[in-house]
């Protein structure tokens, strides 16, 4: 987005003026830009993803509004991935073959992953607002991507420095997901915990997703002697994890990434929520854009964003910019841009480095607080 038209954003939405995105097919394909939205829509995880359809909405609703990307308008193309890498690619395929020029997606890093290499054989850019995994940018296999987020060393280095910083604690158990990224992020937790010199870790260990049943984990913390747990992975399986915990008397800490901030690990936990604590994204509620990001969803959908919704307007928007100042959708013209320009968002104004990690972006630490998680660090 240029400068202006951000502007024109702003006023936009104080006034409310905000509807559905133009439908595709209402719109003749050569005189469009196709944008796929590519997430979880459905199922356990549809929370994650559902507000980045949100967002993309309103950016394209706006950016159409005011003539479009040099005279194109934007056509979403909104494919439901469940966060599953085996769905995810044949969602890239799909994406792919219908002629996305650039994905916002996906949310999950695991089925990220799996899609990555459709879209870079396509040459697509693809931006995620959620997907923390540092080999998707820090590896150098996937050039098409970026994000708007901080990677999971960065999240785990804080968690951990926060256990033993500021919650004194000296020995700690660290569970996962076996996932992508819940053992990512474990990994590095177990890392910084044995590299600090101040803390051990008493047990390491995955739990299988969807399990109905967390006895034998929250069993094997107890007999550890973990002062608090460190959990990767989530939130469906966080709730029943420490739910498990209050059942079974295990009164210790349980502190956890941003797969587990998000009002539904409140929501299905209850009161054993309550006390939790989990990194995500800082909060930028305090920015004009975020501010109008925020009025702007209230308006259309009537209700609050959910999570990763900042992150994926701020996607929208480094993307449609970089198209809009490249004057192109290929690859490495829109590649220059985001790696040269910075770009106002309600994240702030941000660039990308070499990797395609957003610079200016980071993580705090919250803790649910009377049913909402309040922002510490």
């Amino acid at each position: 987005m240029s400068v202006t038209l951000n502007r024109k954003f702003v006023a936009a939405a104080a006034g409310l003026l905000f509807a559905a995105a133009i439908p595709a097919s209402a719109l003749a394909a050569e005189d469009t830009i196709k944008i796929g939205v590519a997430g979880p829509h459905s199922g356990d995880l549809a929370s994650y993803g559902l507000p980045s359809v949100n967002a993309a909405k309103i950016v394209a609703e706006q950016i159409n509004a005011s003539g479009g990307i040099n005279g194109k308008q934007i056509e979403l193309l909104i494919e439901d991935t469940v966060c599953k890498p085996e769905v995810a690619t044949n969602t890239a395929t799909k994406l792919v073959s219908d002629g996305a020029q650039m994905v916002l997606g996906g949310i999950c890093s695991g089925a990220t992953k799996a899609a990555l290499p459709i879209y870079l054989d396509a040459g697509i850019l693809v931006m995620s607002p959620s997907a923390t995994n540092p080999p998707l940018t820090q590896s150098g296999d996937y050039p098409n991507f970026f994000r708007t987020i901080a990677p999971d060393d960065a999240q785990a280095q804080l968690d951990v420095d926060f256990a033993i910083g500021k919650l004194g604690y000296t020995k700690l158990a660290v569970v996962h997901d076996k996932g992508d990224y819940g053992k990512g992020f474990a990994e590095f937790a177990k890392k910084f915990i044995e590299n600090s010199g101040k803390a051990e870790v008493v047990l390491f260990e995955g739990v299988t997703p969807g399990a109905v049943d967390y006895s034998a984990i929250v069993q094997k913390i107890k007999k550890s002697g973990a002062q608090a747990v460190i959990f990767g992975g989530y939130h469906p399986e966080a709730s029943k994890i420490v739910s498990m915990m209050k059942k079974k008397r295990l009164n210790i800490d349980f502190i956890s990434d941003d797969g587990v901030k998000d009002i539904t690990f409140i929501k299905v936990a209850g009161d054993s929520a309550e006390g939790a604590y989990a990194s995500g994204p800082q909060d930028t509620s305090s920015t004009p854009l975020s501010k109008a990001a925020v009025a702007a969803h209230k308006g259309t959908f009537n209700s609050d964003p959910g999570a990763f919704y900042e992150n994926a307007f701020s996607a929208m928007l480094a993307m449609t910019n970089a198209a809009e100042k490249a004057d192109s959708t290929d690859l490495a013209a829109m590649k220059k841009v985001l790696q040269s320009e910075k770009v106002d968002t309600p994240l702030g104004s941000i660039s990308f480095d070499e990797k395609g990690d957003a610079i200016g972006v980071g993580f705090s630490v919250y803790q649910v607080k009377d049913g909402v998680f309040v922002e510490l660090q």
